[in-house]
């Protein structure tokens, strides 16, 4: 005797499909407890469920009972989760659509699509700074510092030599024209020497790198004595 067998056809369904969650970290069940909640025609039994939805939140997440306010958070998750439509009692203030999605203020940006990015903005800051400076020897010194740094920044860059008087021109244009060395009698250091300096200040670099590379590759010892 053939037994009979009753087939099922169950549906799958994809979370792609399912409404989106506000909180997923919550899970899909706190949400549709929240939803439950909603369609609750007794104010004091809305009230009630609410606040056991906010116990269960609240042993969800134990390693935040120490945080300031951490029940007034909590709050103002059940009224995210229940799209700001969730007419209950609050201890706090009800939150409203508009204070959830706040557009935050767009920063500018420090710098506008710098002409010579290799220079840096250091080197923008520290020209500023020269211009403020009072006319005289000490301010002609720094100047003398940026044109030598800008001249030692851009062959670290471009890996070539470099005339004083491109350099002058670069200083020129970055100070608005209120630095001018094309005037002066002034000689930088050599393009030799500034690639020299840069090649030994990137061997070091180097070196340190591969040298703190060993020591965190290197197996370490424990000193615990096998008893016998």
């Amino acid at each position: 005797m053939q037994a009979n067998t009753n087939s099922a056809i169950f549906e799958l369904e994809y979370n792609t499909e399912r409404v989106h969650l506000k909180i997923p970290e919550y899970g899909r069940h706190i949400h549709k407890l929240i939803n439950n909640v909603k369609t609750i025609e007794n104010r004091d039994e809305r009230n009630k469920a609410a606040k056991q939805v906010i116990k269960i939140m609240g042993e969800m997440n134990p390693h935040l009972r120490d945080v300031p306010d951490f029940q007034h958070m909590l709050w103002d998750q059940l009224f995210f989760m229940a799209d700001f439509d969730l007419d209950v009692d609050s201890p706090y203030p009800i939150p409203t659509k508009e204070d959830a999605y706040i557009h935050p203020v767009q920063l500018d940006y420090p710098q506008q699509f710098p002409k010579y990015r290799f220079y840096g903005n250091n080197i923008t800051r520290m020209i500023e700074e020269a211009i403020n400076w009072e006319e005289g020897e000490k301010k002609d010194a720094l100047i003398v510092v940026i044109a030598n740094h800008m001249k030692k920044s851009y062959l670290s860059w471009n890996k070539e030599t470099v005339t004083d008087e491109v350099i002058f021109q670069h200083l020129l244009e970055l100070s608005n024209r209120k630095i001018n060395l094309l005037k002066k009698d002034e000689e930088l250091t050599t393009s030799s020497d500034l690639l020299r300096i840069n090649k030994k200040q990137n061997n070091r670099f180097n070196q340190n790198k591969n040298t703190q590379n060993n020591n965190n590759n290197k197996p370490r010892h424990h000193k615990n004595k096998i008893r016998k």
